[in-house]
């Protein structure tokens, strides 16, 4: 029961954190040392022969290797006293979540807007991996709504849904998922063969996260037609998962989002997601926002309640 209520403790103290402090850049983030161990293995394997075996096995080390140093952290934290854990659980689920970021990513591309187009398609090549150079602001307004909804997924929800299954470990086993995708997890020439695996793993991993979210967003936003859309369109997207998040906001927002995106070069087809051919505008950032915030809320006090339930 102790060790429930230390989980409960961590799991706000983080969560608030996160609300308070978002992703400061003078803090060192344990992704960003995810993502230099991708690059080195992806350098020195991703070429010649067996380029899928290769991947495969540099996805499988570095997530078990991450999840066995946090298990062994959050262990001997413990050990040394109850308070130690409890803090290095804190920061690793303030880590863990990227909430606060991708709602101040999503109001900069719209800031940026207001400068100029090309401000704007700058901004948004921050947040989404395709070539933004050609874009209108219709499809820049569309990418950075689209990006919220599949993020919130992959930025709280399923970080969350790891945390609440495996603890510490499993979060950041999952967000060294993650990277391993968005590096690597492509479907062109350069990583279609070496991140193969790693694409699959990520999809397993968001597979129940992704369902959660959309259907939390569509409660949240309090319209039937976001829960008509999640059965409707949730399958249609190109990837197994994304489409269910964003099939939920096209729905309370009455949009349509979706169509071929230019990735590195290639026009890679992507079915349409909605019904209402409408201009983005503002306030549908303000929705998406508000939706975006209360998932998050609604999501943290369920695990807290299953949690509860458990200790007591």
């Amino acid at each position: 029961m102790e060790l429930l209520v230390a989980h409960i403790i961590a799991l706000w103290a983080g969560f608030l954190l996160d609300k308070l402090l978002g992703d400061p850049l003078w803090l060192p983030h344990p992704v960003v040392a995810f993502g230099k161990s991708i690059s080195f293995f992806t350098k020195k394997l991703n070429h010649g022969k067996y380029r899928i075996l290769k991947g495969a096995v540099t996805a499988m080390l570095l997530i078990a290797t991450t999840f066995i140093f946090f298990f062994l952290l959050i262990k001997y934290s413990y050990q040394i006293s109850l308070i130690s854990g409890i803090a290095i659980e804190t920061m690793f689920v303030f880590y863990g979540l990227a909430g606060t970021t991708l709602v101040k990513e999503g109001k900069a591309v719209f800031h940026a807007l207001d400068e100029s187009l090309e401000a704007g398609r700058t901004q948004v090549g921050r947040i989404v991996g395709r070539d933004t150079s050609e874009l209108c602001e219709k499809e820049i307004k569309a990418a950075t709504l689209e990006t919220l909804a599949e993020n919130l997924s992959d930025g709280v929800i399923a970080p969350l849904f790891w945390f609440a299954l495996a603890g510490i470990p499993g979060m950041m086993a999952y967000k060294m998922i993650n990277t391993l995708d968005s590096m690597i997890g492509y479907k062109n020439e350069k990583y279609l063969l070496f991140g193969r695996v790693a694409a699959r793993i990520d999809d397993f991993a968001n597979y129940i996260p992704a369902r959660i979210t959309a259907f939390l967003m569509a409660i949240c936003s309090g319209s039937q037609r976001a829960l008509h859309f999640i059965f409707k369109y949730g399958n249609a997207h190109s990837s197994p998962n994304a489409g269910y998040p964003e099939a939920a906001l096209a729905g309370a927002l009455n949009v349509t989002f979706g169509g071929a995106h230019l990735y590195f070069g290639e026009w890679i087809p992507k079915p349409t997601i909605g019904e209402t051919q409408r201009d983005f505008n503002k306030n549908d950032l303000v929705i998406t926002i508000k939706i975006v915030r209360r998932t998050e809320v609604i999501f943290v006090i369920l695990l807290t309640s299953i949690f509860v339930v458990l200790a007591f």
